[in-house]
Formats: structure tokens, sequence, C-alpha cells
């Protein structure tokens, strides 16, 4: 997929909102020694207006949110409530391991989305004046890959799924985990994720643990 950044349209990345997740809010979780894998709110609906504020808070309505997967939890109805709550018109969704419902396109789900796959190449263009334009490759999926097309030539990998913390966040390569839980919740910029990945090396990287595994 090609995007062409129009004139102070900006470009966000985010994955594993997991809107209405129960188990993943402290205050209602039935997981046993989830110390780790919860995010401290005490309410569910606290977590859900904050995950909904803190993209709208940064994304504009006409810029554009690329969202990896685990999209939300807790019925249907929570596909199209936790997308009416955000402001941004454009929204690509790379489907995640829980998005069985919009995967199978229930009701049409699908249309909520400016598109929807598993797997995105995403080539980006931005325009910094009439001769000059700015290019951005990244392979993207839910899940971490050790290697990627064209890997060798730059393209950096973007993922979701494991749920790192900040301090793990990023791979040994141009790669890193865009999920919210290391990134303070909110959504990460093109600029933020190119700045991070553009000057490390050209590498595959070693799988980060899941976050089903113990954490040292």
């Amino acid at each position: 997929m090609k995007i062409e950044l129009q004139k102070g349209q900006r470009l966000f990345f985010t994955s594993d909102t997991h809107y209405a997740h129960s188990n993943i809010c402290s205050a209602t979780t039935k997981w046993e020694s989830s110390s780790n894998l919860t995010r401290d709110f005490s309410t569910l609906d606290h977590m859900n207006a904050t995950l909904a504020n803190n993209i709208n808070c940064m994304v504009g309505e006409d810029d554009i949110l690329v969202h990896l997967g685990d999209w939300s939890f807790g019925g249907f109805e929570k596909v199209q409530e936790f997308r009416d709550r955000i402001l941004c018109k454009n929204i690509h969704l790379v489907l995640g391991n829980h998005d069985d419902h919009i995967s199978r396109n229930k009701e049409n789900v699908q249309s909520l989305f400016s598109s929807v796959q598993h797997y995105l190449k995403l080539d980006i263009r931005r325009p910094i004046n009439k001769q000059t334009v700015e290019k951005f490759s990244f392979v993207c999926m839910h899940f971490p890959i050790i290697s990627w097309d064209n890997m060798n030539q730059g393209v950096m990998h973007l993922f979701g799924h494991v749920h790192l913390p900040p301090n793990l966040r990023i791979m040994e390569g141009k790669a890193m985990d865009v999920g919210v839980d290391g990134n303070g919740l909110e959504p990460i910029s093109l600029d933020e994720v190119v700045k991070i990945l553009k000057d490390r090396p050209v590498k595959k990287s070693s799988l980060p643990k899941d976050h089903h595994e113990a954490r040292v």
C-alpha cells in the first residue's frame, strides 16, 4: 500500500489497544500473577476512555492511524463502540489474533476501517517541497518476525502482540513493537518511529518473549 501524505497530514502507529478487555485492566482482571501484564486502572471504563482520549489528543481527524491488531474485546459490539470514540477518519487495521469478528467481516464491520489486512507492506511518501519527497518503507504485522522483505534495503518492521515494556520495545535491527503498553498507552508518530529506527543496523531480530511468558 502506498500512502502519500498531504501537506500538514500526519501518520501514527499503534497496536494492542485491547479496548474493553477486562483481564488486562488491574481492577477487573481474573488473571493470576498478572502484575506485569495488566494496566493500572481503577475501572474498565477509565481504561477505555484513556485509550480513546490518548488517540484523539494526538491523531487529528484528517491524519492517518495504522493499527496493528487486537483492536477490542468484550464482544462484537465493542468493535464499533471503540471506533465511534475515535475522531480520526483514516484507520488502517492489520488484523491481530483477537480480531475474529473483524476478520470474518461480521455484519460488514470491516467498513469501519479504511483498509483491513493481515500483512501490510507500507510505502509512505511525504513532500517536503516541490523538489523533495521523503520516502519511508515498512513491513507491518501483528506478530513480530525475524526477517522481512527488503530489510537489506532499510525497510523497517513494526509489530504488536507481545506487549513489550518501554525498555524492550526496540529490537536489534530496524524493528520495534508499537503496541500501547510500551508507548505510554499512546500512538507513536511516523517521525518518532523513523528517529528511533533509521540509524539502527540492518540485522534480523531475535524474537522477543511473548507476553504469556515470564520476563526477568
